[in-house]
């Protein structure tokens, strides 16, 4: 149900007979959808009022230059809420660490020190490819899960630090899985009315304080041989918060990486044409596919940037549904007033739609990227699924990277034949890469 407030000037505001809830039920159901609706019959700003709190969503591109540059809208007091439900980090705790850990892991993980990752990650992944075997079938998904988790993970944590074991790591993606499931929803509400959500997010706390414990122990005086978590522990104001902190970093690298690594593979198998071109590349670089234990440097990266525009272009077509800001002052968007207490929603999902930037925005074009000057690390204009401004997400470059890697050797070991057609995305999820809305039976086998 929808009425005007009274002040013209506001976005129309979207209602429902229940007070407090307010559009929650609707919108909970399938926030994509809903936002579609909202956007077709009221027009590209608009605000949803639900659980007592005011979300108000920009979906064209007139809101992204204010949303990224203004001094009125605050990222840290938008996120707060959200970690501390998540993962139990206090208000005071998380304002005092934001900013420094931001930097951190921003230079950390800078596109001028991911060869320090790439090795080993190269390595890692290998490993966990050897566990799929010469032949088989599966959901992709799944695959590139259990491919991608521990490799990830070694190469962040420090080995063996995280359960990899495989009897260990079944019990820990059960509680992982849950947890990122309903980590949207436990991000808004209070714990007790996710029962299996709040014991998998206890769990998860637990093994990181053993896991904290050990990354203290071997802690090396050296900083070129630390790991992130090493780094993140030295940098950590209040250190019985590091197996929270853990959590979130590991939430950070997993959660998105893995559903885009899918998709890239995906839309890659099902364009014959694609697939051919992306074949003959890895061929006249790395030789006829095949080969056992592939090693694959950041400069080799560079020699087949058609990999790394497909990765972008699966990231397009498949970001959040919502990035988001608290509105400290109030500011204007086209011809209306946003109140200070507002959640301002940009959503990239909508914006990477926008036939102006991208035409054909529905079609996986990986071409459209040559006209982005990747070189100097910058993306495609009106491209926000990593944030922008001064926000933007630290890990975006090491995410490119590992997402390319998997690509890579992949499809170098491996013949492919998808046994489904590509699933459409579900939507349940506004916040994080879209996720697949079925199973993608594929086969496998080693090529010869």
């Amino acid at each position: 149900l929808l009425f005007q407030l009274r002040n013209p000037s506001s976005p129309p505001c979207i209602r429902s007979w229940i007070p407090w809830f307010g559009a929650a039920f609707q919108f909970g159901k399938a926030p994509l959808e809903f936002i579609e609706r909202a956007r077709n019959e009221h027009g590209p700003v608009f605000t949803i009022f639900a659980l007592g709190k005011r979300f108000t969503f920009v979906t064209e591109e007139e809101g992204t230059e204010v949303f990224f540059k203004s001094e009125d809208l605050n990222f840290e007091q938008a996120v707060q809420q959200a970690v501390k439900n998540a993962v139990s980090v206090p208000a005071e705790a998380f304002y005092e660490n934001h900013g420094n850990l931001y930097s951190m892991m921003k230079g950390k993980m800078s596109p001028s020190n991911l060869h320090m990752f790439s090795g080993t990650l190269c390595k890692e992944l290998h490993e966990h490819m050897a566990h799929l075997g010469t032949e088989g079938m599966g959901d992709l998904n799944a695959l590139v899960r259990h491919v991608m988790y521990p490799a990830v993970v070694n190469t962040l944590f420090g080995k063996g630090i995280c359960p990899t074991s495989p009897s260990e790591i079944k019990e820990f993606e059960e509680h992982f899985q849950k947890y990122d499931e309903d980590f949207e929803y436990a991000s808004q509400m209070p714990e007790c009315f996710l029962r299996n959500w709040s014991k998998s997010k206890k769990w998860l706390l637990k093994l990181f304080e053993k896991v904290v414990l050990d990354a203290e122990r071997t802690n090396p005086s050296e900083t070129a041989s630390k790991t992130l978590l090493q780094h993140l522990l030295d940098n950590l104001q209040g250190k019985h918060l590091a197996p929270n902190y853990g959590l979130l970093m590991l939430w950070a690298a997993q959660a998105n990486a893995v559903p885009v690594a899918f998709w890239t593979l995906a839309f890659i198998l099902s364009n014959p044409a694609i697939y051919k071109k992306i074949m003959e590349d890895l061929a006249s670089v790395f030789g006829k596919a095949g080969k056992d234990k592939l090693e694959v440097s950041e400069e080799d990266l560079k020699k087949i940037p058609f990999i790394k525009w497909c990765t972008l272009e699966a990231i397009r077509l498949r970001s959040p549904g919502a990035i988001t800001k608290k509105v400290i002052n109030p500011i204007r968007i086209k011809n209306f007033t946003i109140p200070a207490g507002d959640m301002l929603m940009l959503s990239p999902y909508w914006l990477h739609r926008n036939p102006k930037y991208f035409p054909d925005p529905e079609m996986f074009k990986p071409d459209r990227w040559k006209e982005a000057n990747l070189e100097k690390n910058a993306f495609l204009d009106s491209f926000v699924a990593f944030g922008g401004g001064k926000h933007q997400c630290p890990g975006r470059w090491f995410a490119i990277m590992e997402i390319q890697l998997l690509v890579v050797l992949f499809l170098y070991k491996y013949e492919f034949v998808l046994l489904d057609a590509v699933p459409k995305e579900s939507p349940l999820h506004l916040v994080g890469t879209q996720q697949p809305m079925a199973p993608l039976q594929v086969r496998y086998k080693c090529r010869e």
